[in-house]
């Protein structure tokens, strides 16, 4: 069994809300988008139907942003590249903007004035079967150089919604003439997908901003709608630069970690907690950490009695550094488990 403490340089610590409570918008979005995306007919996914997945053109890869040997993949960032078709975009939008996910999901930040977090299965189940399917994790997989399974439930799907121009969320840039739509900022998650759910075809802008540690700005193009963008942000600081035209811009990010428990595991919860049902989020969090320790515990039960069957003497020191291994796992689960207030 591989090593799980294979050394890799550590990641940069995500700037984020940690025990601030979670807020709901204090304006509501329009009508006219609430209306324009509901939907007669509610269709059950189906991956020949809704996805039409082509390879990116482009790939950027760790090593030409300076930063190899860091993350989980050699992989940095895609090029879009087309993920869902134009109807399973319409049935996503349609959850999105449902009474039920309205009401109980929508949250603000300083990253959006309007984003929609933890819709679940029960609100939105096309949107979970579609990031679930086995056919789109293998796309998605394929393109971010890596196994990769959706980080937990609760992470399905963000969705950040900016009308009109709205700029009450837009950061300040680094002194050139681009303004970033979201700040300057390292991801929680291993890896990200992020999609487009609006027309963009008379939009300018909005192109990923990656910052080397050289300080330099690479811009990766933007999506249009129904093509995502795989990233490995918990190892780069990114940010999305602001859009200009067009009455919406609506994006989904669905986070990911790799699906091998071997795989050293440093997801965090930092820039989730004020944007959540911490309840929710914990549970979905915590979850996925004890299926990954049992999947741990599981392989190294067998590594031992392939041992005792081939005869070779109990190794203490190897078995000695594994359990402090897991002992380190679940001191930085417990780490994560952070008291914040409750919703109202």
């Amino acid at each position: 069994m591989p090593s799980i403490a294979e050394l890799r340089p550590a990641p940069p610590t995500v700037v984020g809300p940690t025990t601030k409570k979670a807020t709901r918008p204090s304006t509501t979005l329009p009508q006219w988008l609430i209306d324009g995306a509901r939907m007669p007919e509610k269709q059950v996914f189906d991956a020949e139907r809704h996805l039409e997945f082509q390879p990116p053109k482009g790939i950027t890869t760790m090593k030409e942003i300076g930063l190899e040997g860091h993350g989980i993949s050699p992989v940095a960032a895609s090029d879009p590249f087309p993920l869902f078709t134009t109807e399973a975009i319409k049935q996503i939008r349609a959850e999105i903007f449902s009474e039920p996910v309205l009401r109980d999901c929508q949250y603000t930040s300083s990253f959006a004035k309007y984003m929609v977090r933890g819709m679940g299965r029960e609100r939105a189940p096309f949107t979970c079967d579609a990031w679930s399917s086995p056919e789109l994790l293998r796309r998605v997989s394929q393109v971010a150089g890596v196994d990769l399974v959706v980080s937990f439930d609760y992470e399905i799907a963000n969705i950040n919604i900016s009308v009109d121009n709205d700029s009450s969320a837009i950061a300040k840039g680094d002194g050139n003439n681009d303004s970033s739509a979201f700040a300057w900022h390292y991801d929680s998650f291993p890896f990200v997908c992020v999609t487009m759910l609006s027309d963009c075809s008379n939009m300018v802008g909005g192109e990923t901003a990656i910052k080397t540690p050289s300080g330099e700005i690479r811009k990766i193009r933007g999506p249009t709608m129904g093509t995502a963008v795989v990233m490995q942000g918990r190892y780069i600081e990114h940010a999305a630069l602001k859009s200009m035209g067009g009455p919406e811009r609506i994006s989904m990010v669905t986070a990911f970690r790799p699906r091998d428990p071997t795989i050293r595991d440093e997801l965090i919860l930092t820039g989730s907690r004020a944007i959540s049902n911490w309840s929710e989020l914990y549970h979905g969090f915590t979850e996925y950490r004890l299926e990954v320790l049992e999947e741990r515990l599981r392989l190294k039960q067998k590594q031992e009695q392939k041992r005792v069957d081939t005869k070779r003497p109990f190794n203490i020191r190897e078995m000695t550094a594994f359990l402090r291994e897991q002992q380190a796992f679940l001191e930085a689960t417990i780490a994560e488990l952070i008291e914040v207030e409750d919703m109202d």
